[in-house]
């Protein structure tokens, strides 16, 4: 049937795919848009327009397809006897995480599964496990944060982004906007030696249009998003508090603060680059704040004794998403203030 290929074409399919460089022009049109839109939304353009360029792409969600946004109108889904390419795993996320675990071991697939990030818990011995055997599997977490609002603190992830950047071999993703979600997705597919979780927003996140030269900055991990000649800090954030960082360092520049942004949508890809290179995007000596709605205790290396960190270090509450942000302190104004009391 259609969905059934023999190993000889999976790998003629895969060594064309990888000779056209297939990443890029979706990566430029993605940019070219820059749409104000929630990165899961971003993360399903993406799948919409990677599906037709990778057979081997076999996709499912833990019965919550219509909110992870992980199936397309391209996909046939598994139903019954019926063969397909997209499977409704139920909910069962530790089921779903082993048996994409076989699929890949198997070979000549691709596969993904989509959950809320609170409940990438359930399934954390098969991540594990897929990082432990180097397996070419993708995680897409959305509901990232305590941003998702209304749900309240049995769905809002604190510590579990963390949690996942201490696996060995994991690589976490979490995008700041559509282009960045996009260069996400093209680098947990080209990965060919361990699993990638997409970390993603249920709310939207401003529209940015990036230089070109960027894509390859951003597929670092880290990158300086916006600079200042001599910088007097460094403010470092990623996903949906990218935007607030924006904001903070255009009030601070107007009181005099000289503030360079570093956009840090991957620790661990970042982590993996040259001395030389992480110095020439956090540089030495100059002091540092991160702001993530997580927990803030990880991003203590990054900033050192003399830094701070704008994080959550206690459960969310239910209400709209922007008000638990303000209540939490993911406020301009706060953020500011915390630069001012490490200077």
């Amino acid at each position: 049937n259609d969905f059934l290929i023999t190993k000889e074409q999976f790998l003629g399919f895969a060594q064309e795919h990888q000779a056209a460089n297939l990443g890029i022009p979706i990566i430029a049109e993605t940019n070219e848009k820059a749409e104000k839109i929630a990165t899961r939304k971003a993360s399903q353009n993406a799948i919409t327009a990677l599906a037709p360029l990778l057979p081997e792409f076999l996709g499912g969600s833990a019965d919550l397809t219509g909110s992870n946004l992980t199936a397309t109108a391209s996909f046939k889904h598994v139903s019954g006897k019926e063969p397909g390419n997209y499977i409704s795993y139920g909910v069962r996320e530790f089921g779903m995480a082993a048996i994409m675990n076989g699929m890949a071991l198997h070979g000549g697939f691709l596969p993904y599964g989509g959950t809320f990030h609170m409940f990438s818990d359930y399934m954390k011995n098969g991540m594990h496990m897929a990082a432990l055997m180097g397996l070419r599997v993708v995680y897409v977490l959305t509901h990232d944060s305590i941003g998702q609002g209304e749900d309240g603190p049995t769905h809002q992830p604190v510590e579990n982004t963390s949690g996942l950047r201490y696996i060995p071999n994991m690589d976490v993703w979490r995008p700041a906007d559509s282009t960045e979600a996009t260069i996400a997705w093209v680098a947990a597919a080209e990965r060919k030696d361990g699993p990638t979780s997409l970390v993603l927003s249920r709310q939207g996140v401003p529209g940015v249009k990036h230089d070109a030269k960027d894509f390859a900055s951003v597929r670092q991990g880290g990158y300086v998003f916006s600079d200042a000649v001599n910088a007097d800090v460094i403010l470092i954030a990623n996903g949906s508090e990218l935007g607030l960082v924006v904001q903070a360092a255009e009030e601070l520049t107007k009181a005099g603060t000289k503030v360079r942004v570093v956009s840090m949508p991957s620790t661990n890809v970042f982590d993996r680059q040259d001395q030389a290179y992480k110095d020439s995007v956090l540089t030495p000596g100059v002091k540092r704040v991160a702001v993530e709605a997580a927990h803030p205790d990880f991003w203590r290396k990054y900033v050192g004794l003399e830094g701070a960190v704008v994080g959550i270090d206690t459960f969310g509450e239910s209400a709209p998403g922007g008000d638990v942000m303000k209540h939490f302190g993911f406020t301009v104004e706060n953020v500011v203030n915390t630069v001012k009391s490490i200077l």
